[in-house]
């Protein structure tokens, strides 16, 4: 992750009478490859200026596996089909897949006054909600971000800062095929469970269950 630090520019916006959107944008992509997503990304964050309002991306991603700068070749499948993206996001590898909800979050850090540190427990606080809303009691591992429900780990997130803002953000896995995750270490910790919210009992779909993410991120969000 990235060092967490705070900027005079986010009192620029304000002092200088430009209206800012205090709750993200919420946009739904459906479907969406990982390569073209990931470069997207980075192009918004490029252009974006002071008034650009913040966005919060719902989606999912055909099987693809994505490794962050941290990524260790040790940690990567031996052989798999499954293609291999690397970014430019903290963390080490995961899987994305259908089936899992993924809200990436395109926010400017420093007009929010927020730092990569509290954005990443805004993040795991807004899943550990959602979860709490469908009956199912999830909490945060010292040292691993993320989520966790019985030891097993359901949701998965990583950023990046540029110019003041994040980008990349979350994935929670709701009904999934899991099995791509035994052929590596997931976010480089060996032999680590995964689970999802439809072994708990979660009939909500990965669309379903990442609108309510987003929602909750963006409520968060609006309440700083």
């Amino acid at each position: 992750m990235q060092s967490p630090a705070r900027s005079a520019y986010a009192v620029i916006p304000g002092k200088a009478g430009i209206r800012i959107e205090k709750t993200p944008i919420v946009r739904y992509l459906g479907l969406a490859e990982y390569a073209s997503t990931y470069q997207a990304m980075r192009r918004f964050t490029d252009a974006r200026g002071t008034a650009t309002p913040d966005e919060l991306w719902v989606l999912e991603h055909p099987p693809v596996y994505t490794v962050g700068i941290a990524g260790r070749e040790k940690h990567f499948p031996r052989e798999s089909a499954i293609p291999l993206e690397r970014t430019d996001r903290g963390g080490q590898i995961t899987y994305h897949g259908p089936g899992q909800a993924i809200v990436y979050a395109l926010i400017d850090l420093a007009r929010r006054g927020l730092t990569v540190r509290g954005m990443v427990s805004l993040i795991e606080e807004a899943v550990i909600e959602v979860l709490a809303a469908h009956g199912v009691a999830a909490e945060r591992r010292n040292g691993a971000p993320g989520v966790y429900v019985d030891g097993a780990k359901i949701a998965a997130l990583g950023l990046r800062v540029r110019r003041g803002s994040c980008y990349h953000g979350v994935a929670l896995n709701a009904d999934m095929d899991l099995a791509p995750f035994s052929a590596i270490d997931p976010c480089g910790y060996p032999d680590l469970a995964v689970t999802q919210t439809r072994a708990h009992g979660v009939l909500a779909g990965a669309a379903e269950m990442g609108g309510e993410l987003a929602r909750r991120i963006a409520g968060l969000i609006e309440d700083k």
